[in-house]
């Protein structure tokens, strides 16, 4: 059965590029995300490794960590690494899982026989830290994935899991936010003392409320 948002996200034991982690324990208190690859020295996965790379700051701003996953074994991670950190001009910084008997991949539904009967699809799963899946996005092996889109989703899940609002399409940081409709009109002060428009009754707008 696949994984829904909510669920908690299926703990395992793994060896990985930086040693054996059992992942509940690996990512604390933090945010995760935990993303898979078809195989090794597959050409689109070596750039979103890179890019990923190139991110991890943005990652630790926002208490994120981040993990991969392939059907390969840990001696060529490490040789694969290498061919990324050349050809993407970085240095691979995160772990990447070995998973050569597939465990982690079927534990998170990552293989889908009408894409592929033995490569895992290219899933990606953000983690909260109450281990509770809450996002997943599932691209064909042709696509490579937006991790800036990644990010966007990251803020607006950490915000509004403070506070009772939602982002509205295309959000990014910094931009006004929806207040969500369980707020009553007579709240809206107390809760968004920086104002707020009101556009339709359902659609209430105010100053993002963390900044």
């Amino acid at each position: 059965m696949s994984l829904r948002l909510g669920d908690e996200a299926p703990n395992f034991t793994a060896q990985t590029t930086q040693g054996e982690i059992n992942f509940h324990e690996w990512l604390g208190n933090s945010w995760g995300v935990l993303f898979s690859h078809p195989a090794d020295f597959t050409p689109v996965c070596t750039t979103e490794l890179g890019a990923t790379s190139k991110l991890q700051q943005e990652f630790e701003k926002r208490n994120v960590k981040a993990i991969a996953v392939s059907v390969d074994a840990l001696d060529s991670h490490h040789t694969w690494i290498n061919d990324i950190n050349e050809t993407q001009n970085t240095t691979v910084n995160f772990p990447i899982i070995a998973d050569p008997n597939r465990e982690v991949a079927t534990l998170y539904d990552m293989i889908h026989p009408n894409a592929s009967e033995k490569f895992t699809v290219r899933s990606l799963f953000i983690i909260g830290p109450d281990k509770k899946i809450k996002l997943t996005i599932t691209y064909p092996a042709s696509t490579g994935r937006n991790f800036v889109e990644v990010l966007r989703v990251i803020d607006s899940l950490q915000l509004t899991a403070n506070y009772s609002v939602a982002t509205p399409a295309d959000w990014k940081h910094g931009e006004d936010v929806i207040i969500v409709p369980a707020v009553k009109n007579e709240d809206i002060p107390a809760k968004f003392p920086k104002g707020h428009t009101e556009i339709k009754p359902y659609l209430r707008v105010t100053p993002q409320p963390n900044l």
